[in-house]
């Protein structure tokens, strides 16, 4: 904003500068920050802020992320992973393409989207119930890898 345009130019000369003369303007009435959320701003913090303060659930001591890493593949997106020479449909009538996700990167396959109707061999560590039914409709087969 404009300097000419500010509260301040109208507060000039005023004694108070606008903030009273009996409660004076103080630097921070009420605490900094969070300050009092369980003392004097506890309605403030129970209204907009349920459960900021205490514990919840159980603790995990020495949680390790690589056991539950489990990246996914949708099915819309599988048929980026055929190798290049089975992308033309027509030349899948004596060859069927093996599609392994572990080798791409991916544990579990989801059945998100549609499948062209081509028989193709997936493998994955795990299949979700309905891309498995979506895989073997369309004439192909799931099989799990360890």
């Amino acid at each position: 904003m404009v300097t000419r345009l500010r509260k301040t130019r109208k507060l000039r000369g005023k004694v108070t500068f606008g903030h009273g003369r009996i409660i004076k303007h103080r630097k921070h009435p009420g605490g900094r920050g969070n300050a009092g959320g369980q003392h004097h701003h506890r309605i403030h913090f129970d209204k907009f802020h349920p459960g900021y303060f205490g514990k919840k659930g159980m603790r995990y001591l020495h949680y390790t992320k690589n056991k539950y890493h489990n990246p996914i593949v949708n099915l819309d997106k599988l048929w980026s992973l055929v190798p290049d020479q089975f992308k033309d449909l027509k030349s899948t009538k004596d060859k069927v393409p093996i599609i392994d996700v572990v080798q791409h990167g991916y544990y579990k396959v989801l059945g998100k989207g549609i499948i062209p109707k081509v028989p193709v061999i997936v493998k994955a560590k795990f299949f979700s119930r309905i891309a498995e039914k979506k895989i073997k409709e369309a004439g192909g087969a799931c099989v799990l890898v360890a």
